[in-house]
């Protein structure tokens, strides 16, 4: 406990100190293969085990499902357009017990990782999902704290590390307003830099995440934070970038709809990346059906899709991956 201590003394205090100038600048602008036959322990779910490996691959020292369990519908967070309703349909049927079936389903059809931000609700049920017997990694970040303060973005990163985090990345609203870009994702002029980036803060959050020794990711909206990261060397371990087409009818109502505002720049910019990329919102919130959203994803180079879905939902998702990704016809090179 004394070394954990003084570890954290020394993360707070050579991080924060130079934190603190730059957030104010910014302020002013602003696997191990997981066979199905391995089923959770948790009682009571339903189980769909099949025969079929999931494929997997590698991110820092974690061996990562190519299909990611997302943590939006697990936090009842439903993008929804002017449905206001779906919120609470999503929190009534996702009861605490729901959301422990769910994780045992994912791990029964060879799902082995979730990413999910710091609500302190659901972190408490995956815990008790471990403490069921449960495998399930998490890759998490904080709920946009480094936007309000580093300090902030500093307590909840230590809070995700005591929860028991497997890895840690920074969310792509963080990035994305650090990068000056801070239109809203579905209008027009999404891609636009509003302000100056605060490289050198940004630089700092992910010195800070990487200082307890996980692996350490970035995400973003704009490709355009991707290539700020580049540019500046940034040291992480993976992206999670959001790509999606535009063929559906509500891509363009900019209205909580669209994720992805230049897909095509996206695809010719991840052709130079090399670091491991978790493609996300790749279904537009559901207005593109899976097969398709996952086969764009996979043939624009993405190497894992992260997908937010129902417990009904695992069973067919996972099929699809074990199909459409062996069939990925990708131009850019497979990290691992």
């Amino acid at each position: 406990m004394e070394d954990e201590m003084n570890r954290r003394k020394f993360v707070r205090e050579s991080v924060l100190a130079s934190a603190g100038a730059a957030f104010a600048m910014s302020a002013t602008g602003s696997v191990q293969k997981v066979q199905a036959e391995e089923t959770a322990t948790q009682p009571n779910h339903p189980s769909t085990a099949t025969t079929t490996e999931m494929p997997c691959g590698k991110i820092a020292n974690m061996e990562v499902s190519r299909l990611l369990l997302g943590g939006n519908l697990l936090t009842h967070y439903t993008h929804s357009r002017d449905l206001k309703y779906v919120y609470s349909l999503a929190k009534h049927y996702n009861t605490d017990e729901k959301i422990l079936e769910t994780l045992a389903l994912a791990e029964d059809n060879g799902i082995n990782t979730v990413v999910v931000h710091n609500i302190p609700s659901t972190i408490k049920l995956l815990q008790k999902h471990r403490q069921r017997g449960g495998k399930m990694q998490w890759i998490t970040c904080t709920c946009h704290a480094l936007v309000a303060s580093f300090e902030r973005f500093n307590r909840e990163i230590e809070e995700l590390v005591d929860a028991g985090t497997d890895a840690l990345y920074i969310s792509g609203v963080e990035a994305d307003t650090l990068c000056g870009f801070r239109n809203d994702i579905a209008a027009a002029n999404a891609s636009e830099r509003t302000t100056p980036a605060n490289l050198e803060l940004l630089a700092q959050a992910v010195d800070l995440a990487r200082a307890h020794g996980l692996p350490t990711g970035l995400g973003a909206h704009r490709i355009g934070v991707i290539v700020d990261c580049e540019q500046a060397g940034m040291d992480v371990d993976f992206y999670l970038k959001t790509i999606h087409h535009r063929n559906y009818p509500t891509a363009n109502i900019q209205h909580d709809s669209s994720f992805c505002p230049e897909p095509e720049r996206v695809i010719e910019v991840m052709q130079s990346v090399r670091k491991p990329w978790i493609a996300y919102k790749v279904m537009a919130a559901g207005a593109i059906p899976p097969k398709d959203a996952f086969q764009y994803a996979f043939h624009s180079g993405a190497d894992y899709v992260l997908a937010g879905m129902f417990d009904f939902e695992i069973s067919e998702d996972a099929r699809l991956i074990r199909e459409v990704f062996p069939q990925a016809q990708r131009q850019r090179p497979q990290p691992v």
